[in-house]
């Protein structure tokens, strides 16, 4: 993957908040009960979900970046990126269709917040996150 030609996502911080924020509002919107897109907020939630695919596109780019920037992580963090490869593909092919819908129900989305994609995309990049701040002795 190459990094996002997307300027607000300069950091691997910036792409884990537009992700996180996606996620956040997926949980509320699941739990309203709708059918579809009837009024409401649907149009913030494919902006949210496609600025999340955004933020994927470049995403083990910029990790492997920062890392490379970090002293010591080397080989173990390159191991990890492979991993999170896998995982930023998978969780980005589940919001391509659900976006691919012309109707999005609570229902898919609950769907989509619980699928093991988007949950191990989370998880890496919590470790991601974590794994910088240590590098940094943050």
């Amino acid at each position: 993957m190459r990094p996002s030609a997307d300027s607000s996502f300069a950091s691997v911080a910036a792409r884990s908040d537009a992700i996180e924020e996606a996620y956040e509002f997926c949980l509320a919107y699941a739990a309203q009960g709708r059918r579809g897109d009837e009024g409401g907020p649907s149009g913030e939630l494919r902006r949210l979900l496609e600025r999340a695919l955004a933020a994927l596109d470049g995403l083990v780019a910029a990790a492997a970046a920062e890392f490379a920037a970090a002293p010591g992580d080397g080989e173990a963090a390159q191991a990890f990126l492979e991993v999170a490869k896998g995982d930023v593909a998978k969780a980005g092919a589940a919001i391509r269709l659900v976006l691919a819908r012309e109707a999005i129900s609570s229902q898919l989305i609950d769907n989509l917040n619980a699928s093991i994609h988007l949950r191990a995309l989370l998880t890496d990049l919590f470790l991601i996150d974590e794994s910088l701040k240590a590098g940094r002795g943050a």
